[in-house]
């Protein structure tokens, strides 16, 4: 049965986000930052992934530690109904990128960045990031600045 966490404007959010809005203060209180969610349903294979991350960084047991807690939670709630692994992984050298403040703290980096439809005729961005402004990620590719609205975001990463 699932608890008044689950208002009806909830089934209106994508999976990812509510999630997102379940777990995240758990994962603090262990002391740990919830970095990003990614839903991956993939036929009859789906895969949440949590990524985590710690100013000491993250070890396996750190995954395991927030694996348990997380479960228990999703076991309760049940936002997805039908069979699905859980992943919980530290960000990595190749660190996804999802929220503003991702977008703000990882300025100056190289990143690859796939957004849902095409912004001035082009899905696929790999530049230097030059921050966040007004809703939008700013990443400059040769030479030119592109705006690119979060909201429109498929997926981002930090790339060598």
């Amino acid at each position: 049965m699932k608890s008044g966490l689950w208002p009806f404007f909830f089934t209106r959010m994508a999976i990812s986000d509510q999630i997102e809005l379940l777990v995240e203060a758990p994962i603090e209180s262990l002391g740990y930052e919830l970095v990003g969610v990614e839903y991956i349903k993939n036929g009859i294979n789906t895969v949440l992934r949590l990524y985590i991350d710690a100013e000491q960084g993250i070890g396996i047991e750190d995954c395991e530690r927030v694996s348990h807690q997380v479960s228990g939670i999703l076991e309760v709630e049940d936002p997805i109904s039908s069979a699905y692994a859980l992943e919980v992984s530290s960000p990595g050298f190749d660190r996804p990128l999802f929220k503003e403040r991702d977008f703000v703290r990882f300025t100056g980096n190289t990143v690859k960045i796939a957004m849902k439809l095409p912004i001035q005729g082009r899905r696929n961005f790999r530049g230097i990031l030059q921050g966040f402004s007004d809703g939008d990620i700013l990443v400059e590719v040769d030479g030119e600045i592109y705006e690119l609205p979060l909201t429109k975001l498929s997926k981002a990463k930090i790339v060598a």
